[in-house]
């Protein structure tokens, strides 16, 4: 079990974890059930989801595994249906469904014009893969927060959105992916605004570079060894390595705790090695 930095005191505190079996977003579910904290992970891959709560179940937590598709309103309406019959009225929402597509990637970093037609360029990416992207970042969190914020609102809540370092500097190849990050923040903010008098914090995290199951294979090759990417990567993190999911706890539990960050709302919080910080020079 992994020790926490510090704890806080989440006791029958309701959260909703969106795309809570990946590795980030199963670490902050553990994170909030070992604080006391009542959890439903809920994640599109229901099996995944059993699993995490199964874990945290075993640690002595309470959770609940829920199949929902973020990106559609029926599922996400019959989540917080079941949420709320099962476990309560949610006080915490965390927003981490999201993620990329390759057909909103390209195969270049800068275009070579003499090699149009032979590689991927800005130019065949694929609309609908594009569109796919915006949806699957964005539009998940604006519909998973008002499927699951309406109930907070005069009574107080806390929302926190998983942004990106890509957010700020946007990567090479993923143009989808950094543009719905960059929209992920500028709704963090908006959403702060709107909901502030309604007692609703609204923040986000925005990591660097971490090794998810879905970054794995850009990663690293079939054995193991770091590919081209994750040496420029590397190059780029003045700290020199990937982070690791436990190194987001304290911002998590700093952000979700009333007493130490009450007055905290709008904010995108990088936790990134420096990586934002760094000019390449």
């Amino acid at each position: 079990m992994q020790q926490l930095p510090f704890s806080i005191d989440l006791t029958n505190k309701v959260a909703v974890v969106t795309g809570g079996a990946g590795v980030l977003c199963s670490a902050f579910a553990k994170t909030i059930a070992r604080c006391g904290g009542k959890v439903a992970v809920l994640d599109r891959n229901e099996e995944a989801a059993r699993q995490a709560a199964g874990e945290m179940a075993a640690e002595g937590g309470e959770a609940i595994a829920v199949a929902a598709d973020c990106l559609q309103v029926e599922s996400l309406a019959a989540a917080a249906a079941e949420v709320e019959a099962r476990l309560g009225v949610p006080d915490i929402l965390i927003n981490g469904a999201g993620g990329n597509h390759p057909r909103g990637t390209t195969d270049d970093e800068q275009l070579d014009p003499a090699a149009l037609g032979t590689v991927k360029t800005f130019f065949d990416l694929d609309p609908a893969g594009m569109e796919f992207v915006l949806h699957l970042n964005y539009m998940a969190t604006l519909l998973a927060t008002q499927a699951f914020a309406r109930k907070m609102a005069g009574r107080g809540g806390n929302i926190i959105n998983i942004s990106s370092m890509n957010a700020f500097r946007p990567l090479t190849k993923i143009p989808a992916y950094s543009g719905a990050k960059a929209a992920v923040s500028n709704l963090t903010q908006w959403m702060a605004v709107y909901f502030a008098k309604a007692g609703i914090r609204v923040n986000a995290i925005a990591p660097g570079f971490f090794v998810t199951n879905q970054n794995r294979t850009l990663l690293f090759d079939e054995d193991g060894r770091p590919t081209a990417r994750t040496e420029k990567i590397l190059r780029a993190t003045p700290m020199g390595r990937f982070g690791e999911a436990r190194e987001l706890t304290g911002t998590l539990l700093w952000l979700l705790c009333e007493e130490a960050s009450g007055f905290v709302t709008g904010t995108v919080i990088p936790v990134d090695g420096g990586f934002s910080a760094y000019s390449g020079v």
